[in-house]
């Protein structure tokens, strides 16, 4: 990484803002390590309790802590979205380049399956997969969504493959005697990372409101506490009827951010790379 790029990073209100509040997220879920398990008990701790230096977050209707349940579901939560984008990165990647690069058949074919994906109404086949798979871990529900995360990000990259492979310095490439492979990975694999850096971003947010929305129909990883876990209880037990701001704003809170967060990264990479918005922007 050059200097200037650096100081460009540096420089940008937005990836930094963005950073600071996934970071944010990141610090609350690296508590679950010190969480102390009898506090994610029902019964271990009195009953809705509001915050105080005891229960930072106060406890809820089924006499646990907040915080320590708060800081699972942020640990679990990631695990899903961090399964489902990268998988799903790493899928969309290879589609991407493999369709954008080889072109005629096998790029007609390979956009026809993108565009299969992209029409499948997704949250309806994921409820009857989910409830035909049965249990599955927090694990195994990210590579359930991993498998419908990547056909955005592959259509948007192809199309950012089929203009680079016609740029000057890819066909110096070839006249240098480079192999398909190593024009893949030296010449265009570099191009795209700002896009597989949005790409992943974006899939694990997503991933995570998927997950929120499975748990609300009872479809969630069996045995894990999560964000969308937290919610579902504390819909279901009242939260809101009975005043405990405390059970259900820190979970929705803590989606919103990291939504947010990476959105803020997304925009400030592409006014990093993006060379209108440079001209725009003054960076």
């Amino acid at each position: 990484m050059t200097f200037l790029l650096r100081l460009k990073l540096l420089k940008n209100k937005y990836l930094i803002v963005g950073l600071m509040l996934v970071i944010f997220v990141l610090i609350i879920g690296m508590f679950s390590l010190i969480v102390k398990p009898e506090r994610i008990e029902i019964g271990s701790c009195p009953y809705e309790r509001p915050p105080s230096c005891e229960y930072i977050l106060g406890t809820d209707s089924l006499g646990r802590d907040v915080f320590s349940c708060l800081a699972l579901g942020v640990k679990h939560s990631l695990i899903i979205g961090v399964t489902a984008g990268t998988l799903g990165t790493i899928i969309s990647v290879i589609i991407a380049l493999i369709s954008g690069y080889k072109g005629e058949k096998v790029d007609i074919l390979l956009r026809n399956i993108i565009d299969a994906f992209l029409v499948i109404p997704l949250w309806p086949l994921l409820i009857i997969l989910r409830s035909y798979l049965g249990s599955l871990s927090t694990f195994e529900l990210g590579l359930l969504l991993a498998a419908f995360s990547w056909p955005w990000a592959a259509r948007a990259m192809r199309s950012q493959v089929l203009s680079l492979k016609e740029r000057d310095f890819v066909d110096l490439a070839r006249v240098s005697g480079e192999s398909d492979l190593e024009i893949v990975f030296k010449e265009l694999m570099p191009n795209l990372l700002p896009y597989i850096g949005v790409s992943f971003g974006q899939s694990l947010t997503w991933s995570i409101i998927f997950e929120v929305g499975l748990e609300l129909v009872g479809l969630g990883p069996a045995g894990s506490i999560t964000l969308g876990l937290m919610i579902y209880y504390a819909l279901r037990y009242g939260a809101m009827t009975g005043g405990l701001w405390w059970w259900i704003f820190p979970p929705i809170i803590c989606i919103v951010l990291l939504f947010l967060g990476f959105q803020l990264i997304n925009i400030g990479l592409d006014e990093i790379y993006n060379p209108r918005l440079r001209k725009i922007t003054g960076l």
